[in-house]
C-alpha cells in the first residue's frame, strides 16, 4: 500500500505539477524526503520570492504550479506575494507543513494555529485535511479549485506526521473545464449596443491575455475601428500596446478616468474590474450619457462594479464572439497616438531616456517583468508590449515581486522551444524586498538582465505625498545602497552606470550576456506626477 507521501506525488505527477517552488522548513521535510527524481525543486531563499517566481512561471506557462512554504510565520513572509498572485489570477497550490497531529492541541513550536485563516482573504480555498489519507484527495481538489475561473491561489496545511501513513485509495483524476463559455445570446445586449454606438471604446484587462483572447481582441477592435485602453492597475496587458488603435492606460482615479473617456457613448470593459482606483479623486464613474458593459469571468468583479451592466463570460471567448457578431464599421478609425520624440541625452540619465534605450537594445520578442512604480507610465510608453504573455507586474500594490518574477519567467522560458530574453526592471526601493531572488537566478544560470532604476528614494511615495498634500513624511530616502556589490554576493555579475553617453553600449553588451547580469542605473531623481 502506498504511503500518503507517495500518493501525493503520484497525484501531482498526473496533474503535471512536477516543478515546485519553495523554501522548506523542518515541518516540510517529512514530505520532501526521498524527493522523486522526475520532480524539480526550485529553491528560493525566502518564502516571498518563492511565491513570486511561481506566480510568473504559472502566468507564462498557463498552468497550475506547486509552492512549498514553511508553516506559521513562513506563510506570513509570503503573504504579500500571495496577494499579488490573487490579483494576477495565478493558479498556485500553496502547501505548508503543520506540526504533528498528536501535539496540535498543545500548540507546540511552529504550530500554524489558524491554518484556515492565515492566507485569507487571498486564496480561493484553504484546508487542513481531517485525516492523513485525505491529503492526496485534498491536493486534487486544490488543483481543480485553483484552475477554475477566476484562477487563483489555494492553500493546504499538511501535518508533518501524515507523510508515512498508509493511503488505502488514491483519488481518481478528474477533468474540470477551466474556462467559461461566451454565449452570443447572453452577449446580445453588448452586440446590439456596439452596433448602434456612435463612438465606442474598448477597455482590455489582463484576463484577456490569460484566456487566450489577444488576437480576438485585436480583431474586435479593428472591426469596430475604435480606441482601446488598458484597464488601470493591471499586472499584464490584454491588448498590443504597439497597435495603432491603442490609446494608453486609463488613470486609476474616478474623475480623471471618466474625463479620459469623455465623448464615448458605449464603453465595453473586458477581463478587468470596473475599476481599480487609487488615489481618490471624486467625479462621475463614466461620462454623462455613456453606458458601460462589463464582461468578466469573476462574479465578485461583477458584483462590486459601481456602474454598468455585467456579463459572466470567458473574456477571450467573448472577444471572439463579439468580433464575429459585430459588423465591420464604416467610421474612420481614430488616428494613431503621436509618436514620442527621441529623448535627448542630457547631463543625467532620465527614466525616459533609460526606457527608450532599453527599447532600442532589446530583442523584439523579449519579456519584461516590472516593478518601478514611480516611472511605470514612462516605462509602458517607451517599452510597448506587442506580443501575448510578454509583460508581467504585480497587481496588488505590495512590493517584492519584480526580481523574483523574472526568475520564474526565465525558468519557464528555459523549457520553451525558443526561449525569449527576460528583462527585469525594478526600482531601488522595490528591489530590496526580494533581493534574494538573484541567488536563484545565479544557481540556475538564468540569462536575465536585471535593471535597477536607482533614484535613491521611494519616489512613488513622494508622488503620493504631493497628491495627498502630506509634506515632511519620513523614511522616503534610500541612501547608501550598492546593488552591484549585493549582486556579486549572490553570484551575479554587474556594473553601475550614470553616464548617458555610455548607456547604449552598456545595454547592448549586457543584453547579450548568457547568464544573469545586473545593471544599476543612476537616474535623475525628479519626482513625477502621480497621474
Amino acid at each position: 500500500m502506498a504511503t500518503v507521501r507517495e500518493a501525493f506525488f503520484n497525484v501531482a505527477r498526473q496533474l503535471k505539477l512536477t516543478t515546485i517552488f519553495g523554501n522548506p522548513g523542518s515541518t516540510e521535510e517529512t514530505f520532501l524526503q526521498n524527493f522523486p527524481p522526475d520532480f524539480r525543486y526550485v529553491l528560493a531563499l525566502q518564502e516571498a520570492p518563492a511565491v513570486a517566481m511561481a506566480d510568473a512561471f504559472s502566468q507564462v506557462t498557463g498552468e497550475a504550479v506547486l509552492v512549498n512554504l514553511h508553516t506559521a510565520a513562513g506563510m506570513g513572509n509570503a503573504l504579500g506575494n500571495i496577494e499579488s498572485a490573487w490579483y494576477n489570477r495565478a493558479p498556485l497550490i500553496i502547501t505548508a507543513g503543520q506540526q504533528t497531529r498528536e501535539m496540535l492541541l498543545m500548540e507546540p513550536y511552529l504550530t500554524n494555529a489558524q491554518p484556515h485563516l492565515i492566507a485569507q482573504p487571498y486564496v480561493k480555498w484553504s484546508y487542513e485535511p481531517a485525516r492523513a489519507e485525505d491529503v492526496p484527495g485534498a491536493l486534487l481538489r486544490a488543483y481543480l479549485t485553483a484552475i477554475q475561473p477566476p484562477a487563483g491561489p489555494v492553500f493546504l496545511s499538511i501535518p508533518m506526521d501524515d507523510a508515512d501513513k498508509p493511503c488505502p485509495r488514491e483519488p481518481s483524476i478528474r477533468f474540470v473545464e477551466r474556462r467559461l463559455g461566451a454565449d452570443p445570446v447572453l452577449l446580445e445586449p453588448v452586440i446590439k449596443a456596439l452596433g448602434k454606438a456612435r463612438s465606442p471604446a474598448l477597455i482590455m484587462g489582463g484576463a484577456v491575455d490569460q484566456s487566450g483572447g489577444w488576437d480576438d481582441a485585436v480583431r474586435l477592435a479593428e472591426r469596430l475601428r475604435c480606441g482601446v485602453w488598458a484597464a488601470p492597475a493591471e499586472g499584464r496587458p490584454g491588448f498590443p500596446e504597439s497597435h495603432p488603435l491603442y490609446r494608453g492606460t486609463l488613470p486609476a482615479a474616478i474623475g480623471p478616468l471618466a474625463e479620459q473617456l469623455r465623448g464615448h457613448d458605449v464603453i465595453v470593459v473586458i477581463g478587468a474590474p470596473v475599476f481599480r482606483y487609487y488615489p481618490y479623486i471624486p467625479g462621475e464613474y463614466i461620462p454623462a450619457g455613456a453606458h458601460l458593459y462589463h464582461i468578466t469571468d469573476d462574479a465578485s468583479e461583477a458584483a462590486r462594479a459601481p456602474v454598468g451592466d455585467s456579463f459572466l463570460a470567458d473574456p477571450g471567448r467573448a472577444c471572439a464572439v463579439l468580433a464575429h457578431a459585430v459588423a465591420q464599421s464604416e467610421r474612420s478609425a481614430p488616428p494613431p497616438m503621436a509618436e514620442l520624440a527621441v529623448p535627448a541625452a542630457g547631463r543625467r540619465i532620465t527614466p525616459d531616456f533609460l526606457y527608450y534605450s532599453i527599447e532600442q537594445a532589446r530583442p523584439a520578442d523579449s519579456v519584461v517583468t516590472q516593478e518601478s512604480l514611480s516611472t511605470m507610465k514612462q516605462l509602458r510608453q517607451r517599452l510597448p508590449t506587442a506580443h501575448p504573455r510578454s509583460f508581467f507586474s504585480m497587481s496588488s500594490g505590495v512590493l517584492g515581486y519584480g526580481l523574483a518574477a523574472a526568475a520564474g519567467v526565465a525558468l519557464a522560458e528555459q523549457d520553451a522551444p525558443r526561449p525569449r530574453k527576460v528583462i527585469s526592471i525594478v526600482g531601488d526601493g522595490s528591489a530590496n524586498y526580494v533581493i534574494q531572488a538573484l541567488w536563484t537566478a545565479a544557481q540556475h544560470e538564468l540569462p536575465i538582465l536585471f535593471v535597477i532604476v536607482r533614484n535613491g528614494a521611494y519616489n512613488i511615495l513622494k508622488s503620493f505625498a504631493r497628491q495627498l498634500d502630506t509634506p515632511n513624511v519620513p523614511g522616503l530616502d534610500l541612501p547608501g545602497l550598492d546593488f552591484v556589490s549585493i549582486a556579486k554576493g549572490y553570484g551575479v555579475d554587474g556594473e553601475r552606470i550614470a553616464e548617458p553617453e555610455r548607456l547604449k553600449e552598456t545595454l547592448t553588451r549586457a543584453m547579450s550576456c548568457g547568464k544573469p547580469y545586473l545593471l544599476e542605473v543612476e537616474v535623475d531623481p525628479q519626482i513625477p506626477s502621480l497621474l
